[in-house]
């Protein structure tokens, strides 16, 4: 750990800050928050966790330039004005985490950076990450095969058969850039890695004989990174191109943000999990308003919260909205780093150096100030699930089937049809609207934390000794975050009480939260279309957004693993679990799901048994070695990539064509047509291309005419490293509602002045040849959700100048700026609904071109079909001037190559 970085610090050290940290017979240099309080900043002691840690990266990056004196002085102002201040700072990760499907054309953008460098005269060597990068192949495997023994050797088969190209090329990526490490398929998901071996809570560098030792900061290019701020690790999601501006040594520039404090008192309650606890959070933060701002967790409740607990709630700070959801460092965080088999010096190093810099929280640390707070007992947390459409739509337990009845009659619109069923040809059963189809033990929200997933095993195992089974139509699974927890369930033989209820293990990364929960069986699929039936899909996950997790099914509800279990054995939504059985035991008594609901005692009893330090130690001993499939993987070695014309998986992309040295002009944008109109809540999951991919879309259609037969299409996901396929599925998602066409399903617009309905990509093709230029308009939040680089790069690539919207999410707009589109903002009150807009106006938007200032309104002139015009104001939302220099230089990569080539 601590590998070498080749990006510098240069501190002025205008706080003599610098000092000595002795830890056994080693010796660190570091810069003391303390001292520097002495010397000029003055209260920031009193700062919270997170913010103490960004001030510490200021202080050590202080140069002169990028990091000025008065930059640090703004962080120790935050005292007074909380965060309110708007204030631009330049902060450095220590390192970057990657997942394959955003990793791939992270590294596809890096080999087309080295021709790029190479065709302007360049050293094409010279592009190399500047920080450690760690890829995690997480999200190429697919529940194809579930519910026997030979499911994971057979989705293995699968995953590798279809996925040779990419692996291939990462496979190239490992050995031609330095500082890049990949942890191969079938090892867990990136996050649940990252917690239980990458990070170190204290990162270390040596340069010139001295060892520098400083908090663990990351970004990563998952939103989900932000579980690891559970282990007292600063970390959050960013799209791929601002990873990539991180990776080759560009600091990422960010408002001082406010930090709310979320205070817990009490205890959880018998019978409630993590999972109802972080529901609980996310609810009441998103009704708060959390969104840019970091989230602090503090208060006596930490003192009966789990290392894992707390990692549950840090991973879902996107569903609640904020950047991340910290935890300090504290003694259930040594905790963690021995029993997860972190090196003894290194373990000693957190908690000197924590202590050190008065960042190791006690029951006695005073409360830190913040910019607002507020709390949860933790003894008020009720069993719950979230559904059907998104994770902050907590419904009790005890609601639930009340809930998804009313969800029928109201945004389902199929009131008066519950009760109806229809048959499934070959089957003895029927199904209908409410029937659970999927049932996941999925996603690192969960699968990271074995309180639950004993907790899943324990309640299987109680089901199975009672008689009972899980419901034929349930397509059942179990992908589990990593390899430790598949040993403790083999060796407290909970797997095989899994495995009777159809949980075999499928595979290792994240499955079904991100759309790759496999076909449904084709008769199941058949009736619930036919029917037009309301089914519905129970995850561990964190993600449940309409259309996301299969495209059969329209309900979806995040719940805890054991309820997952729960509701396989009911097999309906239309179940009360908490006064209706699940079903009828082998002594034809009804089983009820508090017979069957194990105690925090028997957990425990597991959990102190089979889950050790030898075992992590094991787990991890060859982490980047691999399988025998992994290393038979055959690679040309070289400096440049040699691009294949024929790969549909990897292409280089078109971003550098035709760039010259110099940046060319911003010109304004005249005569633009509308591509699409949306309402609020877009997520990048509808503008991205995710999940299968449609044999009658225009990403199938090239797909067909490259010779891939449909049952190799594979998934969006895993072509993100294929321009051509990804722009052709960009806003393409099924359940996407464009306006213009009165809100029918489907990727789909109208082009004019012909008002011809067609593809939005085949629309924005025809445009491009006509030269005309491309606006989007959408309502409130748009851009929330993960998928995030390509929502921007597909964007780009369709030739949309600007999108804009009543409001945007953080990174889904830094990276429309990352890709050189203009993200403009209505001012309150203002909408396109409120301007009337139908689609068919003409667009020009004036004021890019005499001297663009970050936030500086220009004024947008529509002229309807008819000659009637209208002009609006709207907010520039290029935020900060290291913005603006990426937006004048066509996107951040252009402005690194161009940074790089001089």
């Amino acid at each position: 750990m601590g590998r070498t970085s080749a990006v510098t610090t240069s501190s002025l050290d205008s706080f003599k800050a610098r000092r000595t940290l002795t830890v056994g017979s080693k010796s660190y240099e570091y810069f003391s928050l303390v001292e520097a309080e002495k010397n000029g900043l003055a209260g920031v002691s009193r700062l919270p966790f997170s913010m103490k840690v960004l001030l510490e990266n200021l202080l050590r990056y202080e140069d002169g330039r990028t990091v000025t004196a008065d930059d640090v002085r703004a962080v120790a102002a935050w005292l007074d004005n909380r965060g309110k201040a708007e204030r631009e700072i330049a902060f450095r990760p220590a390192r970057v985490l990657m997942q394959d499907f955003t990793g791939v054309p992270a590294v596809v953008d890096l080999a087309a950076l080295r021709d790029a460098m190479k065709a302007l005269g360049g050293d094409p060597e010279k592009i190399n990450p500047l920080v450690p990068v760690d890829l995690v192949i997480d999200h190429s495997f697919v529940v194809d095969f579930y519910g026997n023994a030979t499911a994971l050797q057979r989705n293995v088969e699968r995953e590798y058969e279809q996925n040779q190209e990419r692996y291939r090329f990462l496979r190239w990526g490992q050995q031609a850039f330095e500082n890049f490490r990949v942890v191969p398929p079938g090892t867990g998901i990136c996050h649940q890695v990252n917690l239980e071996y990458l990070a170190q809570t204290v990162w270390t560098r040596t340069e010139g004989g001295t060892t520098t030792a400083y908090p663990d900061t990351l970004v990563g290019t998952d939103s989900h990174t932000t579980m690891i701020n559970g282990l007292g690790v600063l970390g959050w999601g960013v799209g791929g191109i601002e990873a990539e501006a991180a990776m080759l040594g560009q600091p990422i520039s960010m408002l001082i943000p406010e930090v709310i404090g979320f205070k817990l008192t009490g205890r959880v309650k018998a019978g409630i999990t993590a999972t109802d606890v972080v529901l609980t959070v996310t609810q009441m933060l998103r009704k708060k308003g959390v969104v840019g701002k970091f989230v602090e967790f503090f208060g006596p409740g930490l003192a009966s919260m789990s290392l894992a607990d707390r990692a549950t709630i840090a991973n879902m700070a996107p569903e609640y909205g904020a950047t991340c959801g910290f935890f300090p460092v504290d003694s259930e965080t040594i905790a963690y780093l021995t029993m997860s088999a972190r090196t003894e010096d290194r373990i000693a190093l957190v908690e000197a150096y924590a202590k050190a810099q008065d960042m190791f929280r006690t029951a006695e640390t005073a409360d830190p100030v913040f910019t607002d707070t507020l709390e949860l007992d933790l003894g008020t947390v009720e069993p719950s699930l979230a559904g059907p459409k998104r994770p902050q739509d907590r419904v009790e337990l005890k609601n639930v089937k009340a809930g998804f009845a009313a969800s029928l009659a109201g945004e389902f619109k199929k009131a008066g049809e519950d009760g109806r069923k229809v048959p499934v040809a070959g089957k003895d059963f029927e199904v209908g609207h409410g029937h659970v189809v999927i049932a996941a033990i999925t996603s690192c929200t969960n699968t990271s934390n074995p309180s639950v997933m004993i907790g899943a095993g324990l309640l299987a195992r109680k089901a199975v000794e009672k008689g009972l089974s899980s419901k034929p139509w349930v397509k059942t699974s179990l992908a589990p975050g990593s390899q430790v927890v598949a040993d403790y369930f083999e060796r407290s033989g909970l797997q095989k009480d899994l495995d009777a209820l159809g949980f075999n293990l499928v595979g290792f990364g994240c499955a079904t939260c991100i759309g790759n929960s496999g076909p449904l069986d084709e008769p199941i699929s058949e009736a619930v279309n036919a029917a037009d039936l309301v089914v519905a899909a129970v995850l561990s996950g964190n993600r449940n957004f309409e259309g996301r997790v299969n495209p059969d099914v329209k309900a979806n509800y995040l719940a805890s693993p054991p309820l997952v279990v729960a509701y396989a054995l009911a097999g309906s939504m239309n179940v009360d679990l908490t006064t209706e059985p699940l079903g009828i035991g082998k002594d034809g008594q009804p089983v009820y799901l508090a017979d069957i609901w194990p105690t925090k005692t028997e957990i425990d009893a597991v959990i102190e048994q089979f889950i050790t330090r030898a075992v992590f130690a094991e787990k991890y001993a060859s982490v980047f070695e691999g399988d025998e499939r992994w290393r038979k993987i055959e690679i040309t070695k070289g400096l440049t990539y040699s691009w294949q014309s024929t790969s549909t998986y990897v292409q280089n992309p078109p971003y550098f064509v035709g760039m010259t040295k110099e940046p060319k002009p911003i010109t304004d944008i005249r005569n633009a047509r509308i591509l699409g109109l949306f309402l609020d809540s877009i997520t990048t999951d509808h503008i991205s291309p995710a999940g299968s991919i449609k044999a009658a879309s225009p990403a199938g259609e090239y797909l067909r005419d490259h010779q891939v037969r449909p049952q190799d299409f594979n998934q969006y996901g895993t072509r993100r490293g294929n321009h051509e396929v990804m722009m052709r599925g960009t806003f393409a998602n099924i359940r996407i509602k464009n306006q213009m066409l009165g809100g029918k399903e489907g990727g789909n617009t109208l082009h004019y002045p012909d008002a011809k309905e067609m593809p939005i990509y085949t629309a924005a093709m025809q445009y491009k040849t006509e030269g005309v230029p491309l606006v989007v308009f959408a309502g409130k939040e748009y851009g929330t959700g993960s998928s995030r680089d390509w929502a921007a790069k597909g964007t780009n690539l369709l030739g949309v100048r600007a999108v804009v919207a009543q409001s945007f999410e953080r990174i889904h707009r830094s990276n429309l700026v990352g890709m050189g589109v203009l993200p403009l903002q209505f001012r309150d009150g203002d909408g396109w609904q409120q301007l009337g807009l139908k689609g068919d106006e003409v667009v020009t938007i004036l004021g890019l071109e005499a001297g663009l200032k970050p936030r500086q309104v220009l004024q947008a002139e529509i002229v309807a079909a008819d000659g009637s015009k209208k002009t609006v104001d709207l907010i520039c939302r290029i935020d900060t001037l290291d913005e603006l220099d990426y937006f004048q230089n066509g996107g951040i990569l252009p402005y690194v190559l161009r940074k790089l080539v001089a």
